[in-house]
């Protein structure tokens, strides 16, 4: 039996939700939820704004024992208290083996992770995490590609929320074969993106949330993709058309 994936499934416990007219789970996507299964290597999960990605990644992370605000499992920090419910109803199927290595990487609160990280490792001589620069020192998207490369081991379960807000477009490619390296060093990955390069993994699973709910859908049949095709091959038409030039 394989190892990965190390997490197989999500369950939504309907029966124990009180009422599916408040938040979270008014959330259409969440309202049809009654369960979703996980690819060994990368699943994504994309949406629009609003669509519920990423409460639904948050529900995850904090499922399976994370902090709210990311970083390793030895990271139990909240500097804000607004999870939503959600995580407290999803049942979770896990494989027989455990990961050796975990991380919740969250865009929106990673500077409070970087500030307890470069507090605890403190001087560099923390056996914790050598060879260290203080993340603090590095730029927003140096900082990311750090914990990419240096903090993330490999065998992992590693769930990420819009990873791509602090990198450039090559950055996300050096992302995208960093990736590789730690899924062929037996990790799985559990991504919330709008990233059309970061999508284009190959045999990943993508899920869509929009308001007729969640469905698995093919690369080319992303907004994400449609869009930045149409836009690179007919931007002067586009700007056009939103510019009213």
């Amino acid at each position: 039996m394989e190892a990965k994936p190390y997490l197989k499934e999500i369950v939504l416990k309907r029966d124990e939700v009180s009422s599916f007219d408040v938040y979270p789970f008014n959330i259409p996507a969440i309202q049809g939820l009654q369960s979703l299964g996980f690819h060994q290597d990368v699943t994504f999960i994309v949406g629009e704004n609003g669509s519920g990605k990423s409460t639904l990644i948050e529900a995850i992370a904090l499922s399976m024992g994370f902090s709210i605000e990311g970083g390793s499992k030895n990271v139990q920090i909240s500097t804000h208290d607004n999870a939503s419910r959600l995580h407290r109803y999803l049942h979770i199927i896990r494989n027989y083996k455990k990961p050796t290595d975990y991380y919740f990487l969250r865009a929106e609160s990673f500077y409070n992770v970087a500030t307890y990280m470069d507090q605890e490792i403190g001087d560099g001589n923390n056996p914790y995490y050598p060879p260290y620069q203080p993340l603090h020192e590095r730029s927003h998207g140096e900082a990311f590609m750090q914990i990419l490369t240096d903090k993330l081991k490999g065998n992992g379960l590693y769930i990420f929320d819009e990873p791509e807000a602090a990198l450039s477009p090559s950055r996300q490619l050096a992302a995208l074969s960093v990736m590789d390296k730690l899924v062929n060093g037996g990790s799985q990955f559990i991504i919330a993106t709008h990233s059309p390069i970061l999508l284009a993994y190959p045999n990943a699973i993508i899920y869509q949330l929009d308001e007729w709910g969640i469905k698995q859908v093919k690369y080319e049949d992303t907004e994400h993709y449609m869009v930045t095709r149409y836009f690179l091959n007919n931007h002067k038409q586009m700007l056009n058309d939103l510019l009213g030039e």
